[in-house]
């Protein structure tokens, strides 16, 4: 890495699957457990985990798959049960993000996560929330990204400008919602996200572990 003068910075926002939590394996679980009981196919973990990223209706609608959408309704409410039972199963900070999360200590930390607040909710309090000052789902109102609406609420209501504001995250939604509200963005190489997809967004950074932020930030 280049020996290039940290940036002050005043807000950390992070995305959360992907980014903080490693999660695709209870996702996949809970899914695959929705669609039995519901009687439908089950899918393979690989494809589940391409359905992640887009909030908990996307993912539902492609699991039950364009055929049977007349399930979705039913497969959103089954898996609410599975994956609030299993959602801290398997799921961990990715190694790293508990260090880098206590070395920012004194600098604001929030998320804004696609996933809903209640799942977001009850992963945070297993892991780890009192690292964050403030926390925003995909069902809070202000839109999913790569629409700016959860990340302009974050810094409205710590009170932070965009000037010192970065959004980490591993997706082409992270890096385009971090556009879109007029914030730098550093994307992560070790998440879901597709790296060259990522890449072809232009962040502004790209880091491979979460330490690398210690080296970047300040």
């Amino acid at each position: 890495m280049s020996r290039k003068a940290k940036v002050p910075v005043d807000l950390l926002i992070f995305d959360l699957d992907g980014t903080l939590i490693e999660s695709k394996w209870d996702i996949a679980v809970s899914v695959n457990l929705t669609l039995a009981e519901l009687g439908l196919p089950p899918r393979p973990q690989e494809e589940i985990f391409s359905f992640v990223g887009d909030g908990v209706k996307r993912l539902l609608r492609l699991s039950v798959g364009e055929e049977n959408q007349a399930r979705y309704e039913e497969a959103l409410k089954v898996f609410r049960g599975h994956y609030l039972t299993h959602c801290l199963d398997r799921t961990r900070f990715y190694p790293g993000v508990e260090e880098t999360l206590a070395h920012f200590a004194r600098t604001h930390k929030a998320v804004a996560t696609n996933k809903s607040l209640e799942y977001t909710t009850k992963i945070l309090e297993g892991l780890g929330a009192h690292h964050f000052a403030y926390v925003v789902g995909g069902d809070n109102g202000f839109g999913l990204k790569p629409e700016p609406g959860m990340l302009l609420k974050v810094m409205e209501a710590l009170q932070v400008s965009n000037e010192r504001t970065v959004l980490v995250g591993d997706s082409t939604n992270d890096i385009k919602g971090a556009h879109n509200a007029g914030i730098r963005v550093c994307a992560v190489g070790y998440g879901m996200g597709n790296r060259e997809k990522m890449a072809a967004c232009a962040p502004d950074w790209f880091i491979e572990q979460p330490e690398e932020l210690i080296e970047l930030f300040v």
